[in-house]
């Protein structure tokens, strides 16, 4: 009799783990890789430049590598902010599933493509909200740390609750950790564009 109790109690532990468990851990690596990935992409991109380079417009409509980079930071903190205060306080809506069903790999794919050029929101255009280029670097990797442990041990419903993208339309909420990862590449490709520029600032 205690046996059968203590495997009961077993099991019934095991199932309440597994119901905790909103990501497969698939899904966990999946993103935790991208994030990884793209942050290493903005580490290359802005490692070792001059200030002339820095500062570089190929346009005066364009925007420099500064303030690519700038907008790549402050997007971290309000995409995940996003996703904690907003997305994840409202009610789930698991009728949406279906709407969402097949996205992450779109995520992926669409968001890094500049085929198609939009504006950015006002409050995620560049300010100079960052003295130097070392507060900016470091502004960005403390917020990806953040972005990447959460994607690695929250117990949040983020398959459960959805909000729309302005493109793409109904995304739940693990989309829009793939997504803040995308943007991260969207908008390297951005500043690697400024690079190959034939006026950029040589060394």
């Amino acid at each position: 009799m205690k046996r059968f109790v203590l495997l009961t109690v077993i099991l019934l532990f095991a199932v309440s783990i597994a119901l905790a468990q909103t990501l497969t851990q698939a899904e966990r690596d999946r993103a935790a890789k991208h994030l990884e990935g793209t942050r290493k992409m903005f580490l290359d991109a802005t490692a070792a430049l001059t200030p002339e380079q820095w500062e570089f417009k190929p346009a005066p409509e364009r925007w420099s590598l500064a303030e690519c980079a700038e907008h790549i930071a402050v997007s971290e903190d309000v995409i995940l902010q996003l996703i904690k205060e907003r997305i994840l306080t409202a009610p789930a809506t698991p009728e949406q599933k279906e709407a969402a069903r097949g996205k992450d790999d779109q995520v992926v794919k669409m968001i890094p493509d500049r085929s198609q050029k939009f504006q950015a929101p006002e409050m995620l255009q560049p300010t100079r909200r960052f003295a130097t280029t070392e507060e900016l670097v470091k502004h960005f990797k403390e917020s990806r740390a953040r972005s990447m442990d959460y994607v690695k041990t929250s117990q949040d419903d983020l398959r459960g609750h959805f909000f729309d993208h302005p493109v793409m339309k109904t995304l739940d909420a693990y989309q829009w950790v793939l997504l803040m990862s995308a943007h991260t590449e969207r908008h390297v490709k951005q500043m690697l564009e400024v690079k190959e520029d034939p006026n950029f600032p040589k060394k």
